[in-house]
């Protein structure tokens, strides 16, 4: 299982929130291309990053910091957060980031949604934040329509090959991520599903592993110190 750990963006820094709530945003770095870097020397070789302002704007509002962490950290890098338009795909591409995340843009606009994955296959990979049971967008504050297996219905007709699904309630909580929903996507779709959310022991990592998870995400749990990135990888079965 691939081992992603997490750098949220906002305003140049990494910091985390919790549970989706901008009001409450701890600050752990105003060098994000150094957590990076440490990403790396602890054995990963794939980042998440996530711009929290475009997520909610629709700008790409971090674009220089996250450029700054692809050219330092060498790593393969995916990025969400406010990516609605086939330029801002463009742009992300052309400064070497691996696979771009379409969260709202994706909810709302299905015609963008599949022209995108047309054009750019695997690079195209799609965000599923889960918020009482439904679907949310713009920085998880508003829920759609759709439920989480109704999108997924949908997504893995489309063609999608990647999911990253975010249980809210979980993210930045330290209180365990949602076993029972990551199996049960993993036994239902043929997708690769990378979890995200609550992942905050490395007994989480163990059992998100053992059920076959493509890839799970670490963000606050790295950052307090409570799982060693290092060890979370070997259990993953990398470096």
């Amino acid at each position: 299982m691939k081992i992603l750990p997490a750098i949220d963006l906002y305003g140049g820094n990494a910091v985390r929130l919790y549970k989706g709530d901008y009001a409450q945003m701890t600050v752990y770095s105003n060098d994000p291309a150094s957590v990076a870097r440490d990403f790396v020397s602890c054995g990963a070789d794939e980042i998440h990053l996530v711009d929290l302002e475009g997520a909610k704007s629709g700008a790409l509002d971090n674009f220089e910091t996250v450029r700054r962490i692809v050219d330092e950290s060498g790593a393969f890098c995916e990025i969400g957060g406010g990516i609605r338009s086939f330029d801002a795909i463009e742009k992300y591409a052309d400064i070497g980031i691996g696979r771009v995340i379409l969260g709202t843009a994706a909810v709302c606009d299905n015609a963008f949604l599949v022209e995108a994955v047309r054009r750019y296959g695997e690079k195209i990979a799609v965000g599923a934040d889960i918020k009482d049971g439904r679907v949310a967008i713009k920085g998880w504050t508003e829920k759609s329509d759709y439920t989480v297996y109704d999108f997924c219905d949908m997504l893995e007709d489309i063609g999608v090959k990647t999911l990253i699904c975010t249980d809210v309630s979980k993210d930045g909580a330290m209180v365990g991520t949602n076993r029972e929903l990551y199996r049960e996507l993993s036994e239902r779709y043929n997708m690769n599903i990378i979890a995200s959310g609550g992942v905050s022991t490395l007994d989480d990592v163990a059992a998100l592993t053992e059920m076959g998870i493509y890839g799970a995400i670490i963000g606050k749990a790295y950052y307090t110190g409570a799982i060693d990135l290092k060890r979370a990888i070997e259990i993953g079965g990398g470096k």
